[in-house]
């Protein structure tokens, strides 16, 4: 499989940039710890479906120590519809409970630090500290996965090799932006199925259709 020079991966980026200037995380929240949430119920189910849920979660539900308070069983039945929800419930009780006891109530700002609560892999900590802290990060999932790949921007068999691999293609100042940009991408145009290759904007990049 032939891989895009770094030259014609700026390009892709850019281009991507310009068809999608107001690409952005699509999860509702207004807190480090909402967004936290939000991820971890993120796994496995659409942003829209979470955004309904969270809608009425957060409005009575959103720090550690009311989900703590609450415990996993309570949980389990408030985001049931997302899906897993037995084991989302014990990750977001989980850590709540990490949170309050080892970070004096406050989400961690560090990949490495966020990565050390239940439920939170590496996808999840990079979501939350490049979109609440800043921290320059390429969460990898089933979108950007797929859509890089299939582009040929990496040529990887697991989410953890692609993020390695993009880090090393793409510039550090535009790994957060590339991520929502491939993201937004893979949601109106590349998408797992039935792919709209026809108007697709990076089609001359594209391994996948020559």
């Amino acid at each position: 499989m032939r891989i895009l020079s770094k030259k014609k991966t700026a390009e892709v980026i850019e281009i991507l940039n310009k068809t999608y200037p107001d690409a952005k995380c699509e999860l509702n929240y207004s807190t480090p710890f909402e967004l936290l949430v939000a991820t971890i119920l993120s796994a496995q189910c659409t942003d829209v479906r979470v955004n309904m849920v969270t809608k009425e979660l957060f409005k009575k539900y959103n720090t550690p120590q009311q989900f703590e308070e609450l415990g996993a069983t309570s949980i389990e039945p408030l985001v049931k519809t997302c899906g897993f929800y037995r084991n989302k419930a014990r990750s977001i009780y989980g850590a709540s409970k990490m949170i309050i006891d080892e970070y004096g109530g406050e989400v961690p700002n560090t990949i490495e630090e966020l990565v050390k609560l239940p439920g939170v892999g590496k996808k999840t900590a990079n979501v939350v500290a490049s979109n609440c802290f800043g921290i320059p990060a390429i969460a990898v999932d089933t979108h950007v996965f797929r859509v890089t790949n299939r582009i040929g921007i990496v040529n990887e068999k697991t989410p953890e090799k692609t993020e390695e691999a993009l880090m090393k293609r793409i510039d550090k100042n535009m790994w957060t932006k590339a991520h929502h940009l491939i993201i937004f991408h893979g949601r109106r145009r590349c998408m797992a199925r039935n792919p709209d290759c026809g108007l697709c904007e990076v089609r001359e990049y594209c391994n996948w259709i020559k």
